[in-house]
């Protein structure tokens, strides 16, 4: 088939637009025609909370991708759309994880379609936001009018899309693995990379920082952790851009008395130090607050790291409990038991071998196989 994907893919940065560009990747060696359709502008600066939208990477070679879409301009969205009619793809494939783009990529599906071909297929992250609007509600309605298909990848995901709209088919297919992002270093190697001494043993917290991925109940969980003396030795390492003000959690580590313990990264990860904040690292922490799936955890799976998430949305899907990590109440008290129990094992090859066996039911394949129908 001849395929467009309309999402973030480069010059835009992080998981989504990874995800996509591997996705046309594999969509592309089963066979089809691809072209990714990106943002000539995602967010204005005036709304992007982080230092910068844009990635250094060089621009993928082997993926057509063309910038179109302004998130703000309903001009351009009809020109957009009409444009992609013209075209002739047999399917577009949506990504869809904000109610703030739902108007443009509602609005640019439905001038592309008119009233034939091609048919949207969209691939929901997220339906509803974990920081919640008033006007979510609307703004989500008005996107999934334009679509004929869902792809969920969490089953969280896949009963608010029949929430919204009971009559449209959905299918249900987990996140893959992400595997664009290398091999496993050694520890040695991965604390020389990021400056970082190699003689504790190493707990991270790993993406951007907001308010519902919980990173204050982690630095409550470690003062636990602290008191109990089970952490002598130990380090947490928090890598990624602060998306909200980091003197909030540097007041937190001071009240804590937690600055020995805490080391900040408050910058976005690029793509070559992923592998050394994995590799470095026991065990990845997902003290999240609401959650629907998480990419983080399928970075965790590529570099075979065990995981600790809060049994919130659809984590407990992906990590099954005891297996490849912890599946733990939401808040610090549990965090911080599940800290212990982890330490308490370790070193255990057993979670290495759950998640060596867990991880073969994620692949792009699948997921491919699910946006095409």
């Amino acid at each position: 088939m001849y395929l467009l994907l309309l999402g973030p893919a480069h010059p835009y940065r992080g998981g989504i637009a990874a995800s996509t560009e591997q996705l046309a990747r594999v969509l592309q060696q089963i066979g089809h025609q691809v072209e990714i359709c990106t943002f000539r502008l995602q967010y204005p600066s005036l709304l992007f909370p982080g230092k910068s939208q844009f990635s250094e990477s060089p621009a993928p070679k082997d993926l057509t991708v063309c910038r179109g879409v302004n998130s703000v301009n309903p001009i351009n969205w009809m020109i957009q759309g009409r444009r992609i009619k013209q075209k002739q793809y047999d399917r577009i494939i949506v990504r869809y994880w904000t109610p703030f783009l739902a108007p443009a990529l509602g609005a640019v599906c439905r001038y592309a379609k008119g009233r034939g071909m091609p048919t949207v297929t969209a691939l929901v992250d997220n339906l509803i936001p974990h920081e919640r609007h008033f006007l979510d509600n609307a703004l989500t309605r008005c996107f999934v009018r334009s679509v004929d298909y869902f792809v969920a990848m969490s089953h969280q995901v896949q009963k608010e899309i029949g929430g919204f709209c009971p009559d449209k088919p959905v299918r249900y297919s987990p996140h893959p693995v992400y595997d664009v992002y290398g091999a496993k270093m050694s520890r040695e190697a991965a604390a020389k990379r990021l400056n970082i001494d190699p003689l504790y043993r190493w707990a991270l917290f790993f993406g951007l920082v907001r308010p519902y991925k919980g990173l204050d109940w982690l630095l409550e969980a470690w003062a636990i952790f602290k008191r109990s003396g089970a952490a002598a030795g130990k380090k947490l390492l928090v890598a990624g851009e602060f998306y909200e003000k980091v003197e909030k959690y540097q007041n937190q580590i001071a009240q804590l008395g937690l600055e020995e313990d805490v080391v900040l990264l408050n910058r976005f990860i690029p793509d070559n130090e992923v592998s050394a904040c994995f590799s470095l690292s026991d065990v990845v922490v997902q003290p999240y607050k609401s959650a629907t799936q998480s990419g983080i955890t399928q970075i965790a799976y590529h570099f075979e790291t065990p995981m600790i998430v809060t049994d919130v949305g659809g984590l407990s899907e992906i990590v099954p409990d005891g297996k490849v990590g912890y599946v733990v109440a939401p808040n610090p008290q549990s965090v911080a038991e599940s800290l212990s129990r982890f330490y308490a094992d370790y070193p255990s090859d057993r979670f290495v071998h759950g998640i060596r066996e867990e991880k073969l039911r994620f692949s792009w394949e699948a997921l491919a196989q699910a946006v095409i129908g």
